[in-house]
């Protein structure tokens, strides 16, 4: 955001070159709209803003003006407030057509530009961004394009460093044809990439030309990300990190975790991830917090302006129909709105629901499936080291952790797919003989080998010998390994237990019992919900449980958490009828 902001506050002071720079009362306003900005007072931000605002309508400065509307839209997307900033680029992009100020357009499309990107909506904020460049180029406003590149490169620059190389070729062009003031923070951004794409000659040579410019008072807003990663190019890791901590604040995390992924150092990497995640989590609950109430506004604004139009509706049924008619219009009328708000309330409800969804499944992937291939990738680049010069036991645990991480994956994939097929099969195939024993023994085994040591796995078997149940064997067996994968992950000592018996002569009972850390009364209700994670540092997407219930289900059958179990630990019970 502090980026952000510097562009923005850039392009007001473009208005001031022509005129404004010994007008001291303009230099006053702007001052001290600069410092509640910066210190981002939304009490005093608004009325200097608004204040410099009148002060260019005084001199009918329309660029000026609508620049310092742009900086009121600004400040609310760093307030968290997206949905008013929406609004009030919507609102600046009214304004400019009405007033037919084609060539101050731009503005607008810039402004929506940083909010789709702010919103993770990449390919918005490119189309945007582009139009953007387009306009500018028409009005002639060229010296101002660069920027626009810059942000069209913060787009792309993690996922395609080449698309981004070029832009800045671009940017850099025009730069030193139309604004050469700009060249140096465009070179300082091209050493940035450099550095991310693990090109350390060419970050190391960006580096130098870097301080021979800053030796001659040239100054870039990346100087303070350069130092650090020159830190970390040149081996001191834990100085570029201790830097990056004192100097680039709430972007820290991900220099930190890029820092210690380039050095090999991947626990660590993993940890400054996680924080950083947990920091990006924090944000989006509050900017969707944000945006919910936004939405309630608009909703309630709705609700206002159809009532208001129901009302003049009504009156004008007065006058024309009969009285005789009246009773009925009315009828209808009340019928008719109840039946629309219980329709909205619905909507409403699952729209929220949706978005909890989408945003759970999508923070759950990101962090559960990242991390094990950021794993399996960095292993991978050491084994292919030809300078490699580990013992055969490192190369063997190198191996055993990709393989972990393999497996962690594909079973996270496989419940995903299993969940969404049983959701749309009609019928389930029980043709099986299963030799339930011999199903329950080879499941044992299975997971003997992911047991922590000091744990054992026992199985008290009570069925009679040679018992066989008609059933789908492979919906038994799934249930049985997702119940047995759960108590190893929570088992950090102890027994696990897997019984097995038959009830009333016509119920198969299987269940699990650990020794493990159990869970809470409160959450009894909750565990067979979709992506709930007790513990959010346990591997997973908190699927199991829920396709657990589902293939149960399906099977004729039911599965509980077992409450009255005294532990420690805790006991899941599955039964199917014979």
């Amino acid at each position: 955001m502090a980026v952000l902001a510097g562009i923005l506050i850039y392009v007001s002071a473009r208005a001031a070159v022509a005129n404004y720079d010994t007008d001291s009362t303009y230099q006053r306003l702007r001052s001290a709209m600069h410092e509640s900005f910066n210190n981002a007072d939304e009490e005093r931000f608004f009325v200097d803003v608004r204040n410099l605002e009148d002060y260019l309508l005084e001199k009918g400065d329309m660029h000026g003006y609508y620049t310092q509307r742009c900086n009121e839209i600004v400040f609310l997307m760093n307030s968290q407030n997206i949905v008013e900033a929406y609004k009030g680029a919507r609102k600046l992009s009214q304004e400019l057509q009405e007033r037919k100020l084609h060539e101050e357009m731009y503005m607008a499309y810039n402004m929506l530009g940083h909010i789709y990107r702010y919103c993770g909506n990449k390919e918005g904020a490119k189309r945007n961004f582009r139009r953007v460049i387009k306009m500018m180029e028409e009005a002639g406003y060229r010296e101002s394009m660069p920027p626009i590149y810059m942000n069209i490169v913060g787009v792309l620059e993690e996922e395609e460093p080449e698309k981004a190389l070029a832009l800045l070729d671009t940017a850099r062009a025009i730069a030193a044809e139309a604004s050469p003031e700009r060249v140096f923070d465009i070179e300082t951004r091209r050493t940035l990439i450099y550095y991310n794409m693990g090109e350390t000659a060419k970050f190391l040579q960006g580096y130098k030309a870097y301080k021979e410019g800053e030796a001659q008072g040239l100054t870039s807003v990346h100087g303070r990300s350069v130092e650090v990663y020159h830190e970390a190019a040149i081996g001191n890791i834990d100085r570029a990190v201790e830097l990056a901590r004192e100097e680039l604040d709430e972007e820290s995390y991900g220099t930190i975790a890029n820092i210690y992924k380039n050095a090999g150092r991947w626990q660590e990497a993993y940890e400054a991830l996680q924080k950083e995640h947990r920091q990006n989590d924090s944000i989006a609950s509050s900017v969707l917090t944000n945006s919910v109430e936004g939405f309630r506004e608009e909703l309630h604004l709705y609700e206002v302006e159809q009532t208001a139009a129901r009302t003049r509706l009504i009156t004008l049924t007065i006058i024309i129909v009969l009285l005789a008619l009246l009773v009925a219009a009315l009828a209808y009328i009340v019928w008719s709105r109840r039946r629309h708000m219980r329709e909205l309330t619905v909507a409403y409800e699952h729209a929220l629901e949706s978005d909890r969804m989408k945003t759970t499944f999508i923070q759950n992937m990101s962090h559960e499936v990242r991390t094990p291939l950021n794993i399996i990738s960095g292993f991978a680049q050491v084994i292919a080291d030809p300078d490699l010069t580990a013992s055969r036991e490192e190369r063997m645990n190198i191996a055993k952790m990709m393989l972990t991480n393999t497996r962690i994956i594909t079973k996270q994939i496989d419940e995903m797919l299993e969940l969404a097929v049983n959701e749309s099969k009609t019928a389930v195939r029980m043709e099986d003989g299963v030799d339930i024993v011999d199903l329950l023994s080879n499941q044992l085994q299975e997971n003997q080998g992911l047991l922590k040591q000091g744990v054992r796995l026992v199985f008290d078997n009570q069925l009679p010998s040679g018992f066989v149940m008609t059933t789908n064997k492979e919906m038994i067996r799934r249930m049985v390994n997702i119940l047995l994968d759960n108590a190893i992950k929570y088992t950090d000592e102890g027994t696990i237990t897997l019984r097995a018996v038959i009830e009333d002569d016509n119920k198969l009972v299987l269940s699990v019992e650990d020794t493990g850390c159990g869970i809470p009364t409160e959450e009894a209700n909750h565990i067979f919900e979709r992506f709930v994670k007790l513990d959010t540092f346990k591997e997973g997407l908190g699927l199991g449980l829920p396709l657990c219930r589902m293939l149960a289900s399906r099977l004729n059958g039911f599965i509980i958490f077992d409450q009255t179990y005294a532990g420690p630990g805790a006991r899941f019970v599955l039964t199917l009828p014979l």
